[in-house]
């Protein structure tokens, strides 16, 4: 998909981030959006911003660990668009919890929204993709699709399912020689709000999160926007976003399996002295 005129788009979580960025992005491309967000203020505001542009918006409002609720979006966009291209399974939420601490109420909430939702949205368009003749699907990983991280082991669990769901789908799609391309999608430190909206312990405080991620983010929204778009135009398999994105696929690569140890070492030193090396 290397021409963006007119082809329908569908990203979930537009109201904020990535999701609002790409929207944005693609609006100036010349394509059709349907922009989708938990938050209904969020996602009006992202509509209102691509229809200034001068391209067509629709804002809807969704839970994508909702599947009947899913489901209907699909057929609601179809009614409204008639086709779609492209879908970015973008949505997405972070948990900061031990594998010990946490609860099953935690597990479940970031399983639906990190998983299913992705899960969700590629069931529930595909068949639309596959008719379309020139479709592609977007899923959102992370860098921790790439490593387990101390703290982050539900988190870990959905992007590590994003990525092995995702690239069993980019394999199915070559055996049955549909044209539908497929990304997986890699972001480093985006600086968004995910950190600050993240579940977290009582103890660590919203803003100091945010604050202590911030320093991490090196990427904006704006240019990880741009990062996706140049992998769907080349059909990326994988897509990374960031110089700390591209490090991190190193790790397991190089080390093998001892990265593990380097990260509980490193983690264990920042809490020992008070560094912050954005390991939990």
């Amino acid at each position: 998909m290397r021409d963006f005129t007119d082809k329908v788009a569908v990203i979930t979580g537009a109201g904020s981030g990535i999701g609002r960025a790409l929207a944005i992005a693609l609006a100036q491309r010349g394509a059709r959006l349907a922009l989708s967000d938990i938050d209904p203020v969020a996602v009006g505001d992202t509509v209102a911003t691509c229809e200034k542009i001068g391209v067509k918006a629709v804002g809807y409002t969704l839970d994508v660990a909702d599947r009947a609720a899913f489901l209907a979006h699909a057929d609601e966009v179809v009614a409204e668009f008639g086709q779609v291209n492209l879908v970015v399974n973008n949505a997405g939420v972070a948990l900061m919890a031990t594998v010990e601490d946490m609860t099953w109420d935690d597990f479940d909430w970031i399983m639906g929204i990190n998983f299913w939702g992705v899960m969700h949205g590629t069931k529930a368009f595909l068949p639309h993709l596959i008719a379309s003749g020139d479709g592609h699907i977007v899923n959102l990983s992370s860098v921790f699709g790439l490593i387990g991280v101390p703290t982050q082991s539900a988190y870990n669990a959905t992007k590590f399912g994003v990525r092995g769901f995702t690239e069993a789908l980019r394999e199915e799609m070559l055996i049955a020689g549909h044209k539908v391309g497929v990304s997986c999608v890699h972001p480093g430190g985006i600086d968004t709000n995910i950190a600050r909206a993240a579940r977290k312990p009582d103890d660590v405080d919203d803003e100091e999160a945010a604050r202590s991620f911030a320093k991490l983010a090196g990427t904006s929204p704006d240019d990880a926007a741009k990062t996706i778009i140049r992998g769907v135009e080349r059909s990326s398999a994988k897509i990374l976003i960031g110089v700390d994105a591209r490090v991190i696929d190193l790790l397991p690569r190089v080390f093998g399996s001892t990265y593990q140890r380097l990260i509980a070492t490193g983690s264990s030193l920042s809490k020992r002295f008070g560094v912050d090396l954005g390991l939990g």
